[in-house]
């Protein structure tokens, strides 16, 4: 997905941000109901993606026919796919399994700790998907099975299951999803690009430091609460000495990457609110 379509997709998941922390698996499930009736009509998908119509034609096109039937806040995260532009008609259809996918994981993301192991929601989802692919990798009849046109979702669903037992809701919503509707691809394809979306979001929770000299203990501590503060949730901090870095700190977070000018833009801000 490029051009428009990624551009769009961008915009949808900062929206869905602010639903995450208080998401749940019935919503990801609606989401994926809703895409399975966007696939079932290339028409439909035709009139989603119209260049020729408003946003508001094709959001409204897209609540009537989900409205009642999903939560309103799938109606809605829908509606606002509906109403952006698209780049082709299969475009619409890749969004929403992308953000169903990432609220599923987000779920995940919310868990504290699962185990008497003590790893997080989003580990053991990661773990749970690796497991069902290496499952999948060492048997061909399953996935002849798997990939037989003729079996019944139920069937595909009960034997991906028990190729994974004890795994996690999570991950049983996101592997149900790929073994009864791969959307052309094998159902093992779509598990790892789910994975892939999961250890991207873990990365939001480490915190990579380069630094031109090694910190003291004091340092590091004060580090740790100043990035704990500032995302509003507890790093993992990764502290890497480079004494050829220029500006003296390089903080790296998922995709953000804040280097010593922003820090500084940013400690003059708060100076600034504070009075």
């Amino acid at each position: 997905m490029a051009g428009i379509s990624s551009e769009s997709l961008t915009t949808a998941l900062a929206q869905l941000e602010a639903k995450l922390p208080f998401a749940s698996l019935q919503l990801a499930k609606d989401l994926f109901g809703i895409l399975g009736t966007v696939d079932s009509s290339a028409g439909l998908r035709r009139a989603l993606t119209d260049p020729s119509r408003s946003g508001d034609e094709k959001s409204a096109l897209v609540k009537q026919l989900v409205g009642g039937k999903v939560s309103a806040d799938a109606a809605e995260i829908a509606g606002g796919l509906a109403s952006s532009r698209w780049a082709s008609a299969r475009d619409i259809g890749d969004a929403l399994e992308t953000l169903a996918a990432t609220v599923v994981i987000a779920v995940a993301e919310n868990k504290s700790a699962v185990s008497a192991s003590g790893i997080t929601g989003l580990e053991e989802l990661e773990n749970d998907l690796f497991a069902f692919n290496q499952a999948v990798a060492s048997s061909h009849e399953v996935q002849r099975a798997l990939s037989e046109p003729q079996a019944s979702s139920a069937a595909k669903i009960a034997l991906a299951e028990k190729l994974v037992p004890g795994s996690s809701e999570e991950a049983k919503v996101l592997i149900s999803q790929a073994v009864t509707q791969p959307r052309g691809v094998k159902p093992s394809k779509l598990v790892e690009s789910f994975a892939k979306l999961a250890a991207k979001r873990q990365q939001r929770w480490i915190a990579t430091v380069s630094v031109t000299r090694p910190l003291t203990e004091t340092q590091a501590s004060r580090l740790q609460a100043g990035l704990d503060a500032l995302y509003g949730r507890e790093l993992k901090v990764n502290v890497n000495v480079d004494p050829a870095l220029i500006g003296g700190i390089r903080v790296q977070v998922g995709d953000e990457v804040l280097d010593a000018s922003v820090i500084a833009r940013l400690t003059e801000l708060r100076r600034q609110l504070a009075g």
